[in-house]
């Protein structure tokens, strides 16, 4: 994979300054795993003063307002007025219907920003619009299997890693804003571009994903799989976990993502062949290279990526409503 992070340039840090003890209202659209566990880190921290949910699930709107992740549900249009922060946390095709009609009804201070797992075929629905540079496009590396309010956690981004793609495309105050939340968020930041972000996480998220599904189809397709089942153990279980994933959530990512996806399946499948071949022909000392190989990962895992490049400022300036 080519080099992919890049620094956030200088030239579009400006003069923008916290204020202090002004109040966030923030809309956060979709109210599952997501942005359930953003407005919880975003509450606890103080970061948002008031939150307001919007969700075409009913059922899934009044769980969040249950549970406490929001003050108040309310339409799409309503939601997005008079607001200074718009999230939108719901599966990448409604993202992509709904982001233009929420650049529409914004008001010209109010950030809007996603947390989809695919960027480049959002970014170019939204390049030519009048409201483009209110816009971020944002990936937070983190979740789980689990979907709804129900699942949402509080620190579930904590130490991880969240994505900002063509930041020269979006305003500074905006994209200053965005930065000081993912910072709340506990999270470090990484700077790349959108096509650059959907190759990446094709590798590091999507092939997983992938690979989990098909190895669930694998074993479901054995005959005997119920005697299978019982003695899966915790490997298997781990492996497989993310075969639980919502397909409302993984079609869309595939369909928007499947050059790449295709690009991380083919080089997966090339390193499967590979093992495959080892064990068929008997070449047990290619084997044990190749599983020394695979071993690295652990070191590899366990220090710091040098491609990440954290913003070393130490104050955030930002502009707040």
């Amino acid at each position: 994979m080519k080099g992919y992070v890049t620094k956030r340039s200088r030239r579009n840090s400006g003069p923008f300054f916290i204020k202090k003890n002004s109040k966030m209202r923030i809309t956060i659209v979709g109210l599952g795993l997501i942005g359930g566990s953003m407005a919880k880190d975003l509450r606890k921290s103080g970061f948002a003063t008031e939150l307001i949910g919007v969700d075409t699930n009913e059922a899934h709107a009044a769980k969040a307002l249950e549970l406490g992740l929001v003050d108040r549900i309310s339409s799409l249009e309503e939601g997005v007025s008079q607001t200074d922060l718009v999230l939108i946390a719901i599966p990448v095709d409604k993202t992509l219907a709904v982001l233009p009609e929420i650049l529409d009804r914004i008001e010209s201070g109010t950030t809007v920003a996603d947390m989809g797992s695919t960027k480049k075929a959002l970014v170019d629905s939204v390049a030519s619009h009048k409201r483009r540079k209110n816009y971020v496009a944002a990936h937070p590396m983190s979740g789980t299997e689990n979907s709804g309010p129900a699942a949402a956690l509080e620190d579930l981004f904590r130490g991880k890693i969240a994505i900002v793609c063509d930041q020269e495309n979006s305003g500074p105050q905006h994209i200053a804003l965005i930065e000081k939340m993912f910072q709340n968020l506990g999270m470090d930041i990484a700077y790349m571009t959108s096509d650059e972000q959907d190759h990446s996480t094709a590798f590091v998220s999507h092939l997983p994903h992938a690979a989990a599904f098909a190895l669930a189809n694998a074993v479901q397709a054995k005959e005997d799989r119920s005697i299978i089942f019982d003695l899966a153990s915790g490997g298997f279980r781990s492996t497989v976990r993310l075969a639980k994933s919502a397909g409302s959530m993984w079609h869309p990512i595939f369909q928007q993502n499947r050059r790449y996806v295709v690009e991380a399946l083919n080089v997966y499948i090339k390193h499967l062949k590979e093992f495959r071949d080892c064990m068929k022909e008997e070449d047990d000392e290619r084997m044990w290279e190749l599983i020394e190989n695979a071993n690295r990962i652990r070191n590899i895992l366990a220090g710091e990526t040098p491609h990440l490049v954290k913003n070393e400022e130490t104050i955030t300036k930002l502009y707040t409503r």
